[in-house]
């Protein structure tokens, strides 16, 4: 990671379910948190346009504002960092690089690619990942100690489940809004 980024241990990330409440729940995240832009369901133009709403209220509070996408389209966007595979996150000068990452393989696959972060996920059941029970805690904190690299929970968090956990740094769609 560069050594002038601290990342935050809070993060939102968007969804089609939260569009309609992220502008509230982007206001009560403590100052310096991050927020992941994926809005998946819209249209490049509306895309575009809700990620420049979106991210005016991040850079207000001074959260880093991450994009699902390629890196070409995070630096064109004035995005802090470009989040997804980590085959696909392609290094950019002063562009924060966060992997999706589910197992120790793909795990051991973003440390190779010299990711910034990962989030590894999902650590509960979600309905972001309908049908799969999650990992548990016990897994979760097998594999986040594998790895050197800052490590975010995602799936089924929220700040109850964050705590049972012991964890800093977590990130939720619906646990946040």
């Amino acid at each position: 990671m560069r050594a002038r980024q601290t990342l935050p241990n809070l993060w939102l990330l968007s969804d089609e379910r939260n569009d309609a409440v992220l502008e509230q729940a982007l206001g009560t995240m403590p100052p310096r948190s991050g927020f992941v832009f994926r809005h998946y369901h819209l249209r490049p133009a509306a895309r575009r346009r809700r990620f420049e709403e979106l991210g005016f209220l991040c850079r207000l509070a001074g959260h880093l504002v991450i994009l699902s996408g390629d890196s070409d389209t995070a630096v064109e966007w004035s995005a802090d960092g470009v989040y997804g595979p980590a085959r696909k996150l392609m290094p950019r000068d002063g562009l924060l690089r966060f992997a999706t990452v589910h197992n120790l393989l793909e795990m051991s696959r973003a440390e190779r690619r010299g990711v910034d972060a990962m989030f590894l996920s999902p650590v509960f059941p979600s309905r972001s990942h309908p049908g799969q029970g999650g990992m548990g805690k016990e897994n979760f904190l097998f594999m986040a100690g594998k790895t050197a690299l800052p490590v975010i929970a995602l799936g089924g968090m929220n700040a109850e489940r964050a705590e049972y956990l012991g964890w800093p740094r977590w990130a939720a769609i619906d646990g946040l809004s």
